[in-house]
């Protein structure tokens, strides 16, 4: 564990005030009962008998309380069990730590982490994290309250993992074998990887309600003509250099970049996963209540 002196806690304290403060107004504020109406409990259990009344379903009729009362008729009422786990799979590989404009995706994917885990526990379910990079860095059990949410992110905020490099299926596999009831699942990465998702998400999503946020950088849509640019693969170390004053290199890059988008979604289209794209900089706030509402 990484040792902090005095003035190092003090200002990770701060940081960590900072998001809580941000996300739990998002969340009290903005994102008041869409959170609810996105993600369903497991069920309806009864909860009480009441007099029948205009618009009842005939069906939830309690004919044996009803047969005591030959003049009036009672219905049974259930309710929604609310509880759930919510599981955020945040990726911390090298890749992550690019960031061009105010923030980092680092940084973006920990105030996404801090609001759902905000909106969870403000209606009462349990949230969990798993670290991942190529390997499973970390493992957060699931439980609820005000300081667990806290832990979680100043761990978001100071975590540094063993590996830069990144394998969204080993942290999926660590998924179905700790987490054996049905949860949701946020995975919160770039998606950069010349994986496959298919295959694991799909395996996934069959057992746990999945939803991808993929945080991105607006200058991996399109290099900056600037010239002579050395570049650095965060996750491999391998360098190089590119002539982004020429137009053929520039529309090879944009021609990637919209094939990677192209494959992502047809990933995740094919494992039946929504997904939420945020770029750094930007009112992800705004994404978020976009995707509540879809699946509302």
């Amino acid at each position: 564990m990484k040792a902090y002196d005095k003035a190092q806690v003090t200002q990770l304290m701060k940081r960590v005030r900072r998001i809580e403060i941000k996300t739990r107004a998002l969340t009290n504020n903005v994102f008041a009962g869409e959170y609810h109406s996105a993600f369903k409990g497991r069920g309806m259990s009864f909860s009480e008998v009441r007099e029948y009344q205009v618009g009842d379903d005939v069906r939830d009729i309690d004919w044996n309380v009803t047969a005591r009362y030959p003049d009036r008729t009672f219905v049974k009422v259930f309710e929604e069990e609310r509880e759930l786990t919510v599981m955020l799979l945040v990726d911390v590989s090298g890749s992550l730590d690019f960031g061009s404009n105010v923030q980092t995706q680092r940084e973006l994917a920990t105030e996404i982490a801090a609001t759902l885990a905000f909106s969870a526990i403000r209606n009462n379910d349990k949230i969990g994290v798993v670290f991942f990079s190529d390997r499973v860095e970390k493992f957060i059990p699931p439980a609820k309250g005000r300081s667990h949410i806290l832990y979680i992110i100043r761990e978001l905020l100071t975590f540094e993992p063993v590996s830069q490099r990144t394998n969204l299926t080993v942290s999926i596999e660590y998924l179905m074998r700790v987490i054996k009831k049905k949860c949701i699942a946020f995975v919160i990465s770039d998606f950069i990887s010349d994986e496959d998702l298919t295959p694991s998400l799909s395996l996934l999503s069959r057992k746990h309600d999945v939803v991808a946020v993929r945080v991105y950088d607006r200058r991996q849509e399109m290099l900056p003509d600037v010239g002579l640019m050395r570049v650095c693969d965060a996750e491999t170390g391998h360098e190089r250099y590119l002539d982004t004053s020429s137009r053929r290199v520039r529309q090879a890059h944009a021609a990637w970049w919209q094939q990677h988008n192209e494959t992502l979604v047809q990933q995740l289209r094919r494992s039946g996963i929504d997904m939420a794209s945020v770029a750094t900089g930007t009112d992800y706030a705004k994404v978020l209540r976009a995707l509540f509402a879809r699946r509302a």
